[in-house]
């Protein structure tokens, strides 16, 4: 089982969810109020990162979204945003940020571990809050993807290897990898790096390249 932390500044939250994973076989490697405290305990402890960090969207501290999600990912974990997911703006910021996916406080136990689990296993996390948030706030900047471009990453980030993208569409392997390195080029001028292939998901879903069941669009 993984690894996770809890960052939550509501005591009552932590403690359910600590119950929660201990019952699922999680192991609970910290439980706090912020970010801070929690790379303060990973700097003294030498431990290593989570596996998954469950993060409440707005904490306490004064910190913003993008500050914390970029600060956990940044050091290792993979993050789940556990909030209200009726602030599209703060979701897709936390999104943006790099985080896995959101799962709302009003969802049951079984689906946040549901969701735990799943990051924990490097899959995209495609949930209702997820596409919700999106679809709520479109304000994304655009990456200018050329025709091919969207075609290649629609059938990439659906799941097909590099090699079967560039056979459906009848081009050369390197022409097929020169589109994706350019993808990923395109995203980043635009403020949304797409590093690994969930990534490159999120940002297909994110621009309905994608849709958030996994089907093509063809938009």
């Amino acid at each position: 089982m993984s690894t996770v932390a809890l960052i939550d500044d509501h005591e009552s939250v932590r403690l359910g969810l600590e119950a929660a994973c201990a019952r699922d076989g999680q192991t609970i490697v910290f439980s706090g109020s912020t970010v801070v405290s929690y790379l303060d305990w990973r700097a003294a402890s030498g431990a290593a990162p989570a596996e998954v960090v469950v993060l409440d969207l707005t904490l306490g501290d004064g910190t913003t979204v993008t500050e914390n999600v970029t600060s956990l990912v940044t050091d290792g974990a993979s993050v789940v945003i556990h909030s209200v997911a009726d602030r599209p703006a703060a979701v897709r910021e936390a999104l943006a940020a790099g985080a896995a996916g959101v799962v709302s406080k009003s969802s049951a136990l079984d689906d946040v571990l549901d969701a735990i689990r799943t990051v924990a296993h490097g899959e995209a996390l495609n949930n209702v809050e997820w596409a919700s948030a999106v679809d709520g706030d479109r304000d994304f900047a655009d990456a200018q993807l050329s025709t091919r471009e969207r075609e290649v990453l629609r059938l990439y980030a659906a799941g097909l290897p590099l090699k079967a993208v560039a056979e459906r569409l009848g081009v050369a392997y390197s022409t097929a990898k020169e589109n994706i390195t350019r993808i990923r080029v395109k995203y980043v001028e635009v403020g949304r790096p797409a590093p690994t292939k969930v990534d490159l998901l999120r940002r297909a879903m994110e621009d309905g390249i994608v849709e958030p069941d996994g089907a093509s669009s063809g938009r």
